[in-house]
């Protein structure tokens, strides 16, 4: 768990910007907040704008603009998917340094469906990680490191994968997962009528 012996409220920041798929962030901030995580919406549009219309149209109000929390710590920064979202954080000198700075602090980074490949794999931020995407960027990642699992942890650089709108729940469920335990993700999923089959590799590089 990377919060300090439960001294702390476990802190998140998720990431939106114009085109972000909207089943993505909304269902990853919900089930983080009924885990009682300290959730920051935080908006990466290159105008500062709080209120972005998402891939299918939807308005999202992010909390903040990335700017203004690019120096704060956060036990997990994550990245939903939607390509326009996706290019958008690809393009943002920013967020790829507030990736890598959490990323070399060693923190939990989550990207979903677009974001895997246009986003980390594109700026070779996790080189050697074994990550998944949407099966329409899929081949955007080398195939020795391409999984076609669900979701799929890396534990060697502590980056956890999804691959699209569908998989969004247990996504968000295996973040629990990292931050607070297994116990904590049943807790969350019971009263939603859902405990997932879970589906990722947790495997070492060699």
């Amino acid at each position: 768990m990377t919060n300090d012996a439960q001294q702390r409220p476990i802190k998140v920041a998720v990431c939106i910007a114009p085109g972000t798929e909207e089943m993505e962030a909304i269902n990853t901030i919900d089930i983080l907040i009924r885990a009682g995580f300290e959730v920051t919406t935080a908006s990466a549009a290159s105008d500062g704008a709080l209120i972005v219309e998402g891939s299918r149209g939807i308005k999202l109000v992010a909390d903040v603009a990335l700017v203004s929390i690019a120096d704060d710590p956060f036990d997990c920064v994550v990245l939903p998917g939607g390509l326009g979202g996706a290019e958008c954080f690809r393009d943002s000198p920013l967020l790829i340094e507030f990736v890598n700075q959490h990323k070399y602090d060693g923190k939990l980074v989550a990207a979903i469906c677009a974001s895997p490949a246009v986003v980390l794999e594109h700026h070779q931020m996790y080189p050697k990680a074994i990550m998944t995407a949407h099966p329409a960027f899929m081949e955007q990642i080398p195939e020795d490191r391409r999984r076609t699992k669900r979701v799929v942890f890396d534990v060697n650089g502590n980056l956890l994968t999804s691959q699209g709108p569908g998989t969004s729940q247990e996504f968000a469920l295996e973040i629990v997962v990292r931050l607070a335990g297994k116990e904590k993700a049943a807790e969350v999923a019971k009263p939603m009528v859902v405990w997932p089959n879970m589906h990722y590799d947790v495997l070492p590089r060699v």
